[in-house]
Formats: C-alpha cells, sequence, structure tokens
C-alpha cells in the first residue's frame, strides 16, 4: 500500500507522463521506482500500483528502452529488480538525449531531405524557405543542447541560475560595442 504522498505523486506523474507523450501507466512506474528507497521487482511494482503483471512487465521495458532504469539481480533472488538512477541530472540529460533521438533527429533528417528538393512553384519555394527556418531553428537548438550537455553538472546548474540575467549581459556588451539592441 502506498502513502498518501507517494500515491498523489505517482498519480500525479502519470497524468503528466500522457502529456509527455508516454503511456500513463509507464509514468506511474517511473515515479515509483523514482520515489522508492530501494529496487523493486515487477510482482513489488504490480502490487503496488494494482496493474497486470503484464502491464509492468511492458512499463518496464519501455523504460529500459529510454534507458530510465537499471536492472540489477540481488544474491539469491532470480528475480530481476529495477530502479531509477539516483542522480536527476543523469535522469534528465537521459531524457533529453532519447527525445532527441526519437523526435528531432527524425524531423531533422526529413527536413534535410524536403530542403534538397527542386521546387516546382512559388508555393513548394514559400513552403521550402520556412522548412529551412524550422530546420535552422532545430540545428541552433541541437547544438547548444550539446553544449550544454558538454557542461559539468556544477556549470550547467550556474548557467540555468542565471536566467534572464544572460539577457541583461548581452544588452550591455551590444550597447558597449555599439549599437545593437534587442526588444
Amino acid at each position: 500500500m502506498l502513502s498518501p504522498l507517494v500515491q498523489r505523486f505517482v498519480l500525479h506523474f502519470g497524468e503528466m507522463g500522457s502529456r509527455w507523450g508516454i503511456n500513463r501507466t509507464v509514468g506511474q512506474i517511473y515515479a515509483l521506482l523514482f520515489v522508492s528507497p530501494r529496487p523493486l521487482n515487477a510482482d513489488e511494482i504490480a502490487e503496488g500500483l494494482a496493474f497486470s503483471r503484464s502491464n509492468v512487465s511492458m512499463g518496464l521495458k519501455e523504460l529500459q528502452s529510454w534507458r530510465l532504469v537499471k536492472l540489477q539481480h540481488l544474491p539469491g533472488d532470480r528475480r530481476e529488480y529495477f530502479s531509477a538512477p539516483e542522480d536527476v541530472w543523469a535522469i534528465f540529460q537521459t531524457l533529453a538525449e532519447e527525445r532527441r533521438k526519437r523526435e528531432v533527429d527524425p524531423t531533422l533528417s526529413m527536413l534535410r531531405d524536403a530542403l534538397l528538393e527542386s521546387p516546382a512553384d512559388p508555393a513548394d519555394r514559400h513552403a521550402q524557405e520556412r522548412m529551412r527556418e524550422m530546420h535552422d531553428l532545430i540545428e541552433l537548438t541541437t547544438g547548444w543542447f550539446e553544449d550544454v550537455r558538454a557542461m559539468d553538472q556544477e556549470r550547467l546548474v550556474e548557467l540555468m541560475k542565471l536566467g534572464k540575467k544572460v539577457g541583461k549581459l548581452l544588452d550591455a556588451r551590444d550597447r558597449f560595442i555599439g549599437g545593437k539592441s534587442h526588444a
């Protein structure tokens, strides 16, 4: 039986997961593993969440494919145990990498192919130019993400805490070097 605190978190995470494009069951399994003080086996997960064993197995396979759970065996026990990585930054990084591989990379590939085509008419030229804008933005953000990903955690936290101060710094730089201004 889950405590009210854990149950509230698990239910909320399931709801949020469905908004992020993952199955509600998968989100709830992950939430339970994330807050669990010890690795859990599939039967414990099924019992804790009142899910069928087959739903738990499918959810765990999905989480493994996303590299979001660690599988381990305990001495003297033939069952598989699962846990979420301890480091929330590593979890965030894994999620971002997996989303990039599954969503961003295929989009960039499609856009690159579309940009190699010769437009047949003005409407296609317009469409292709819009696709070029999208491609360039995705390339820019992907490159930025890779730069950020290469930072150590301490530096990344510093960057994130800067927030809109970065914009003020750039405004000051622009005034110093002469005239550039952004609204």
